[in-house]
């Protein structure tokens, strides 16, 4: 069996952070360049690949910079043999911390001259972490457009205090900072209806987590960034990012519900990309993993997942496979066994349930659940729930003249609907 060639380790970060190929990184470093105010540096394909052959040159400074920034992890890490050897001369201390990644991970500024030192006491890790957790929660009730704004500040943060702090504050710090910008990636993602700001932003949060060393926290990360290719149709894209999010799963003893959920995500993957029956097989894998259990506790932060949710998976799948009776009832299960706490969730469920009765020919009932959908997007928004009810009402366009659908009309393009969904 021959042994693969090249800068592997490159190869694969590259690919860990979702280019599948050299031109796909030579953009986004091409386009991260620009982020950092790095102006006329252009990364085409043919330097990559130089970077990823047997004997990489050592990039030069501004390509330096944007690479461990834009991938987390020092070039040494990367596969990269620095120039002055073990005997050759060395540059200065604050020039190798920028070159090897160090505080510039994270984009942090040093001043030139200056080593970071720590000043901060170790309660900053507890204070830092506490706010982040708060956030956590609070994402559950507050509007994520006012919401963003506060956890990105919380972000900005993180990254000031990162290097003001040695180990073990410094993990506490960072594994708060990746839980933050997860967080933040989310928003953008779920809520807000940006995949291309949430892929950068669940780059910095894979950075923080690197910090860390939180294999776990990292996975799930990973797991999120599979949802932007596989909501886009690409399912080669999605599985490679699942296959990794899986590896750093591998490396810690993850819980039977953390286990559960990967495999739910790639159902979802599989659904968005038209495969419901390997879908289904994945649901049914996880049902059997929740079902078995073990000792190994699930993470805080893993609040988004839950047996009800899994079976609104479960549901939207069976009824885009055209199982309408079993997603009837499997959705009105998981309406059944939702706790108060999983109100984003319950809308989707209810423009699904709407979208199985317009399905079976059933207009008045399916208004009925997208009218519910509309009274729990009142108290607590989120986009993928809009989007569920706007599914249903395409759906409705044959019954458009009957009265329930009229009424619909008049409750979807009301002011405070309007305006609401216009300026979230």
């Amino acid at each position: 069996m021959t042994r693969p060639t090249g800068n592997v380790r490159l190869k694969a970060a590259r690919v860990a952070a979702g280019f599948n190929s050299q031109q796909d990184l030579a953009d986004a470093l091409t386009v991260h360049a620009k982020h950092m105010g790095i102006r006329g540096l252009s990364i085409g394909a043919r330097q990559v690949r130089r970077w990823e052959s047997d004997n990489p040159p050592w990039p030069q400074p501004d390509c330096q910079r944007v690479l461990v920034h834009l991938l987390g992890q020092s070039l040494e890490a990367l596969g990269f043999a620095p120039p002055w050897g073990s005997d050759g001369p060395k540059p200065d201390p604050v020039r190798r911390t920028l070159v090897a990644g160090g505080a510039a991970t994270l984009g942090l500024g040093v001043a030139p001259g200056r080593s970071v030192a720590a000043s901060q006491p170790a309660t900053v890790g507890t204070d830092f972490e506490a706010v982040t957790r708060s956030h956590r929660r609070l994402y559950w009730s507050v509007a994520p457009a006012k919401l963003h704004p506060a956890v990105m500040a919380h972000a900005t943060l993180g990254r000031v205090l990162l290097p003001e702090t040695t180990d073990p504050t410094r993990r506490v710090v960072a594994a708060a900072l990746a839980e933050t910008y997860l967080l933040a990636g989310r928003i953008e993602f779920f809520d807000l209806c940006e995949p291309s700001t949430a892929h950068e932003t669940l780059l910095l949060a894979l950075q923080a987590a690197g910090e860390a060393d939180d294999a776990m926290l990292g996975s799930a990360i990973i797991a999120h960034m599979a949802f932007i290719p596989g909501w886009a149709g690409d399912r080669d894209a999605a599985l490679e990012r699942m296959i990794a999010a899986r590896t750093y799963a591998r490396r810690v003893p993850a819980s039977a519900e953390f286990r559960a959920w990967l495999d739910a995500v790639e159902a979802e993957c599989e659904t968005r990309c038209g495969d419901t029956r390997t879908a289904l097989h994945l649901i049914g894998h996880a049902e059997g993993v929740l079902k078995d259990g073990d000792e190994n506790p699930s993470p805080e932060w893993l609040d988004w997942f839950s047996p009800a949710r899994l079976a609104a998976f479960k549901g939207n799948t069976q009824l885009l496979a055209g199982h309408l009776p079993q997603a009837r009832a499997t959705l009105l299960e998981a309406l059944d066994t939702m706790t108060p706490g999983e109100d984003k969730q319950r809308t989707v469920v209810y423009g699904d349930l709407a979208a199985v009765e317009a399905a079976s020919g059933n207009p008045a009932a399916a208004c009925a659940y997208a009218g519910q959908a509309l009274d729990q997007l009142a108290v607590t928004w989120y986009a993928t729930g809009m989007d569920r009810v706007r599914e249903v009402r395409r759906a409705l366009t044959p019954h458009q003249h009957e009265r329930c659908v009229r009424d619909l009309d008049d409750r979807l393009y009301d002011w405070s609907t309007t305006v609401s969904a216009l300026s979230r």
